[in-house]
């Protein structure tokens, strides 16, 4: 398959935060927020930080090897999971919530990015060893944003009554109903039934949804030695057993994020504020808060109410029945993984420049914070097109009417600037208001205030001109707004809209192979890939 690459910086696209695209520059505001540049500089560093902190790894690959206990490992999946029994191995992570099908594309962007830099660190840092890892959310109760996806243009959704944790939710007939869907969307293409088979055979009526994706990620990455950690454990739970005993009884979390967001809300839009106790009760198919009245903790739908001595004995008794929020759940990942770098996306990364704190009330070392990979998938045809608009790749980023009036300005043999003959009057009016304020010093606001009215009408008159010209341009207009409907669905970033199935099933396993050869570790750019 012939294709082309061509990087942007994430600043130049328009679609990432200023908090995103600051951390991207090393803005001194947000400095303070983190711990390690990315480079290879930053990573020894991390790794330096890591070797202090007693990870129990044997505790690690002892349940890892009874999550794949059914599955079969690929023979760098084998040496990897020996290699953590190493303190010189160390883990590069990504995480994600189980959405059904793997979800938006970025899901196999971000995975790929932790196997290319595991990749790229392995073969400069021959002195230690880098696992790939995959840890999964599946404890995030979200089902409206982990259970449809869009596959050319069509949203299939999971209509099921199932609550709870999604990660513990099980293969329905309704669930299989829209595999169904999936082929009808992709059989058509060369590798369309065997996405289709192979989400036959992972999704099967009554497998729990976690167990799943772990089958479906292993199936699409196991040759590249990734590693999927299941967190929903009770031994791996145990081991975190003091911080949930911390938060409980102190409710550190929220003392310890809320200094940090008060400082960053002053240049940027926080993430996540937390709560007073960052703790859920899981159980069976339910996830709830745990609330504190008074001196009693409770989860008030599920009838639940301990005093402090009873819910420490539960927690002793029942770890995994505790569930962290989004503001200790890096914690406990990083307490189990030996993790130096965490690769997210741009959400991912505000929410984590207010944990630090966090990190630091426990003594968990924090690890190195990397965007992840975004790409733009894009074919000949689709380029040829852009091009014979008199566009580039670059200009493909900006909003419609942007380019909408890019191209009448172009195209259009007629005046439709009037900027020279605003300037002019602009000239006029500064003359008399000159004159009018010599004679009366009151007369010179309002000669101001009739220039600002005449620029308010000008400025109307030339949008008025753009709009009566721009009719003679209706099918490049329409042809503009066909192309950005497909690059950028719902005037998104495609990665955030379409799943992978679809391009899968034109391409088969090359398409991850181009994603590979593609993906960059610590470089972080913005890839627009262009292939037959």
């Amino acid at each position: 398959m012939d294709r082309t690459t061509k990087y942007l910086s994430y600043q130049e696209t328009g679609y990432f935060t200023k908090i995103a695209t600051d951390y991207l520059q090393a803005n001194e505001q947000l400095q303070p927020f983190y711990h390690y540049p990315v480079s290879i500089e930053g990573i020894k560093a991390a790794i330096a930080a890591r070797k202090q902190f007693a990870n129990n790894r044997i505790l690690l690959t002892d349940e890892l090897r009874k999550q794949y206990a059914n599955i079969s490992l690929s023979d760098k999946q084998e040496a990897n999971l020996t290699a953590l029994l190493s303190e010189n191995t160390f883990t590069i992570t990504t995480a994600h919530q189980p959405n059904i099908f793997t979800g938006p594309l970025y899901f196999i962007y971000k995975i790929m990015h932790v196997i290319k830099l595991s990749d790229e660190l392995n073969g400069q840092l021959t002195e230690n060893k880098f696992v790939p890892v995959y840890y999964m959310g599946s404890e995030d109760a979200d089902l409206d944003e982990l259970g449809f996806i869009n596959v050319g243009g069509q949203k299939i959704s999971w209509n099921t009554k199932q609550t709870g944790a999604v990660g513990r939710m099980k293969v329905d007939k309704d669930f299989v109903r829209m595999i169904g869907l999936i082929q009808g969307q992709i059989g058509i293409h060369p590798h369309g039934y065997e996405l289709t088979d192979l989400f036959k055979k992972v999704y099967t009526v009554g497998k729990t949804i976690q167990q799943a994706t772990l089958e479906l990620v292993n199936r699409l990455f196991a040759d590249h030695g990734l590693l999927v950690l299941i967190p929903d454990n009770a031994e791996l739970k145990r081991s975190f057993q003091s911080v949930i005993e911390k938060e409980l009884t102190e409710q550190f979390s929220h003392k310890a994020v809320e200094e940090t967001i008060n400082a960053l809300s002053k240049n940027y839009k926080v993430q996540t504020g937390g709560r007073e106790l960052n703790l859920f009760y899981l159980i069976d198919d339910k996830r709830e808060r745990i609330e504190v009245a008074g001196y009693r903790f409770q989860v008030t739908s599920l009838k639940k109410d301990w005093s402090k001595e009873e819910i420490l004995h539960e927690l002793n008794d029942h770890p995994e029945r505790f569930s962290a929020n989004v503001i200790l759940r890096g914690v406990f990942q990083e307490t189990v993984l030996p993790n130096i770098a965490f690769i997210g996306g741009g959400g991912e990364l505000a929410y984590w420049l207010e944990l630090k704190k966090v990190f630091e009330q426990v003594q968990v070392p924090y690890p190195m914070l990397i965007l992840r990979n975004s790409f733009l998938w894009m074919n000949k045809e689709q380029q040829e097109r852009l091009h014979k608009l008199g566009f580039t790749i670059n200009d493909s980023f900006k909003k419609q009417e942007e380019l909408l009036n890019a191209l009448v300005h172009k195209e259009s043999s007629k005046q439709l600037s009037i900027s020279d003959e605003v300037e002019k009057i602009n000239i006029v009016y500064q003359q008399l208001q000159a004159a009018a304020g010599s004679i009366d010093t009151t007369l010179s606001d309002h000669t101001k205030a009739l220039q600002t009215k005449a620029l308010k009408q000008l400025t109307a008159l030339e949008k008025k001109m753009l709009r009566a010209e721009k009719r003679k341009f209706e099918a490049q207009l329409r042809q503009i707004e066909k192309l950005k409907q497909e690059l950028f669905p719902a005037n998104s970033l495609q990665e955030r809209q379409e799943n992978f199935s679809l391009l899968y099933a034109q391409f088969g396993n090359d398409w991850l192979k181009i994603i590979y050869d593609v993906s960059k570790g610590l470089a972080q750019e913005f890839g627009v890939i262009v292939a037959d």
